[in-house]
Formats: structure tokens, C-alpha cells, sequence
């Protein structure tokens, strides 16, 4: 039987929730024995709540979402494509640009495609590549060193089509990945942007980056897939979605923010536009290589949510769409990193030495859970890859580590980015 959108939201809810409530029930022996030792139950209970009752909440919510979530295949006809323009800003690119637009060349598009390279100050020979080139329908603009929401909007203004696509200087799009993406948002009229399906593409140059790979195929494609499926899909991130122009002069475009394309996506949504993901237009990006580069990439996005609190909160009260619920969600993200970092981490430190108020037995429960996500994103994902041609590539051990340490590496810079935007630290792009 085809179930209606609220009865879909209904479910997952109804399901996450009674899950959420045997589980505290099943927990208060853990929550009594905690408290023996640190003296209040009620810091007790409040441990619980974010290590483990909450999280398995979120985790529920989302394992049903992927469930009765049903891909709706879109029917493209070459006739009805319009004219887009496609948006780059680019700052010292002159290693990866030339392969970005490879990928670009090889798009089966039916119309016209603009192309528009914002340079924002490149020192090295990133104009010098672009103009190598020669590529008629390419124009680049030389713009002083204004960070990337500046030189979005600066390439806004010299867009020529309804249509606007964004990509980031080092993405490489599939060959239908266009085509897919904007007869996606032109599907629905309310759609104001669609979030393309961003895999990583230098997954073999470090052991990172091997276990970024599977937070990209996994984690973040979960989240958006469940966000999608109620349009309300929180990022529609840089590295490649779509826009309508219109929506995006009614909000006036992006904000000079570490997380511009997070507050950009909150304020359409605010507007009222819902927001889709696409999961068959797919797109490569690199990730961070080393630790350092990961930390400072991952403290941006900690800050740029931060960000879109500050910017639109009310949102969550205001909201009339699914979106809020979801917006709301994030709330407990702080929480849950700080309690992992400050509570979880040293648990499992303390079980090495005998000791179980924090980790023990009861916390394997989470695995099934876990368990059950990746088999449903690994079968989900392997049908989409099919559909576009692409494998998924063969990286086990990457898998485990993703599994057993990657929270443990994630969480602790999460809450670095947090603090830092909290008490208005100086923002590094």
C-alpha cells in the first residue's frame, strides 16, 4: 500500500519513539548504577539520555526512513531541458581544474550550458590553466580575494538562465549528472534547489580518505536520503546541487559564512521552497588527505551549522514543512558530540581498566542498529551506482574503521567547531 507523506513521518516517529522508550525503560538499572558512583541520578540520567537513548532514537529514525523511503524515477525528455548556467568559484585550482572540466566536457546535456569560473584571487596559475582551454562558452571573471559566498553571488549576477548549478573547482561530474539534477528540481515547481549525490574521489590516496569514502557512501548519503524523502533536505551543499535563480535572488543569495551553502539552504527553506536530494545524479570530490586539513574542514561545517542556528532559528518554530522537524534534530548534535567526547570517549578508556558505568554490554545493542543501516545503504547504493554505470569500490578495511574509530576522530573536532563559533573565534576559510 502507498503510504502518504505524514504517514510516512507518523511511522518513523512512532517507531523511533517506542524504541526510545523500551530502551530507557531496559536502562535504568544502568542509570542507577551510574549514579551510585558519581553521587545524582539525575547527571546520571542526563548521561544516558545523550550517550545512548537519543542517539539510538536518531539512529531508529533514521533506519525506518531508509525503509520506506522509494526512489520516484524521473521521465526526461530532452525537449523540456532548459539552458543553464553552471557556477565554479575557484581559488588556487591550477592542479584540479583542468580535470573538472573534463568532467563538464563529457556531460550528456541537451542545451546550452554557461559556464562561469569565479576566480577569487588565485595566486598561482589557475586563469592561466582555464584560459588553455578554449572553450567558447566558458567566461571567467577575475575577482579580488572575497571568499567563496562573494564569489557565488558575483557569478550570480552575471548568470544569463533560470537555471543555476553549482559545483566546487575540484569536483568531477558523472557524464548524466547534469541532465539528472536539473530535470530533478523542474519536476516540482516548490522545489527551490535539489543536493546532488557527492562521493569522494581521491578515496585511495591515504587511509583517511578511505574511511571519508564510506562516511560520504554511508553517513551522509543516508542523512540526505532521509531528508529528501520528506524535501526538506537541510544541505544542498556546494560541491554540486541546483538552484532556481529566482529563489535565490528572493533570499539574496549567499551569505558570507564558513557554511554558506548550510545557511543558504536554511534561509530557502525559511522562504518556503522545499529542497530535494537527487541520489542517481552523482558527483567525485576530493576530501582532506591528513588530519589537519580533515579537523579544519570539519570545524567549518561544525561552525556553519552554528551558523544556521544563529541565522534561522526560528525556522524551527515558524517552519511549515517537514524540514523543521529536522532542522530541530540538530539541536541535539552539540550535545550528543560533547557528551561523546567528554563522557563516551573516556568510558571506553575506563572499561580497559574495569570499569563499566559508561560502556559495558548494553551499549552493543547498538550495533544491530548500525548493522542494519550500512546493509541498507550498501544495497540502496549499489542500485543507484548500477543505474549510472559505477562500482562500488573495494575498500573493507576503510569499512571498519569508518565503523569502529571514525566517531571517535569526529566528534572531538565537532566540538572544537562548536565552541569556536560560540565564543566568535577568528573564521579561517
Amino acid at each position: 500500500m502507498h503510504m502518504k507523506l505524514k504517514q510516512k513521518f507518523l511511522l518513523i516517529n512512532l517507531c523511533a519513539f517506542l524504541y526510545s522508550g523500551i530502551c530507557l525503560f531496559l536502562a535504568q538499572w544502568w542509570i542507577n548504577y551510574l549514579a551510585k558512583s558519581i553521587g545524582n541520578y539525575y547527571l546520571s540520567l542526563v548521561i544516558i539520555l545523550f550517550v545512548a537513548i537519543i542517539p539510538g532514537y536518531l539512529n531508529i529514525l533514521l533506519l525506518i526512513s531508509l525503509f520506506v523511503y522509494r526512489y520516484q524515477p524521473l521521465e526526461i525528455e530532452d525537449k523540456d531541458l532548459p539552458p543553464i548556467t553552471l557556477l565554479i568559484p575557484a581559488y588556487n585550482e591550477e592542479s584540479v581544474i583542468k580535470e573538472t572540466f573534463r568532467g563538464i566536457s563529457q556531460q550528456d546535456y541537451p542545451n546550452n550550458i554557461e559556464i562561469i569560473v569565479i576566480d577569487d584571487g588565485s595566486s598561482d596559475n589557475t586563469i592561466k590553466e582555464l584560459e588553455k582551454l578554449d572553450i567558447s562558452n566558458l567566461k571567467i571573471i577575475k575577482a579580488s580575494h572575497g571568499r567563496k559566498a562573494n564569489a557565488l553571488n558575483i557569478g550570480l549576477t552575471e548568470s544569463s538562465n533560470d537555471i543555476i548549478v553549482t559545483i566546487d573547482a575540484d569536483t568531477f561530474l558523472h557524464k548524466n549528472a547534469v541532465k539528472i539534477i536539473v530535470a530533478r528540481i523542474l519536476s516540482n515547481s516548490n522545489y527551490g534547489a535539489v543536493a546532488g549525490h557527492v562521493l569522494v574521489k581521491n578515496e585511495r590516496m591515504s587511509k583517511l580518505s578511505r574511511i571519508q569514502a564510506w562516511d560520504y557512501m554511508l553517513g551522509i548519503s543516508a542523512v540526505k536520503r532521509q531528508q529528501g524523502l520528506f524535501k526538506g533536505t537541510l544541505v544542498a551543499q556546494g560541491a554540486f546541487s541546483v538552484f532556481r535563480k529566482k529563489a535565490l535572488l528572493s533570499v539574496n543569495g549567499w551569505r558570507d559564512r564558513l557554511g554558506e551553502d548550510i545557511v543558504l539552504t536554511w534561509a530557502l527553506l525559511k522562504k518556503g521552497y522545499q529542497i530535494d536530494y537527487e541520489p542517481t545524479a552523482f558527483a567525485f570530490t576530493n576530501v582532506p588527505l591528513n588530519y589537519h586539513a580533515y579537523s579544519r574542514q570539519r570545524q567549518r561545517w561544525a561552525r556553519g551549522m552554528i551558523e544556521g542556528f544563529k541565522d534561522h532559528i526560528e525556522l524551527i518554530w515558524k517552519g511549515k514543512r517537514y524540514s523543521s522537524f529536522f532542522v530541530a534534530l540538530n539541536l541535539f548534535f552539540p550535545f550528543i558530540d560533547f557528551f561523546y567526547t567528554f563522557v563516551f570517549i573516556p568510558g571506553i578508556i575506563m572499561v580497559f581498566f574495569g570499569y563499566y558505568y559508561i560502556v559495558g554490554l548494553t551499549t552493543l545493542f547498538v550495533i544491530p542498529i548500525t548493522v542494519c543501516i550500512i546493509i541498507e545503504m550498501l544495497d540502496s547504493q549499489r542500485r543507484f551506482m548500477k543505474y549510472a554505470g559505477l562500482k562500488i569500490r573495494h575498500n573493507p578495511v576503510g569499512l571498519i574503521f569508518y565503523v569502529l574509530i571514525y566517531q571517535i576522530i569526529m566528534s572531538p573536532i565537532c566540538v572544537i567547531g562548536y565552541l569556536k563559533e560560540l565564543f566568535k573565534s577568528k573564521k579561517k576559510w
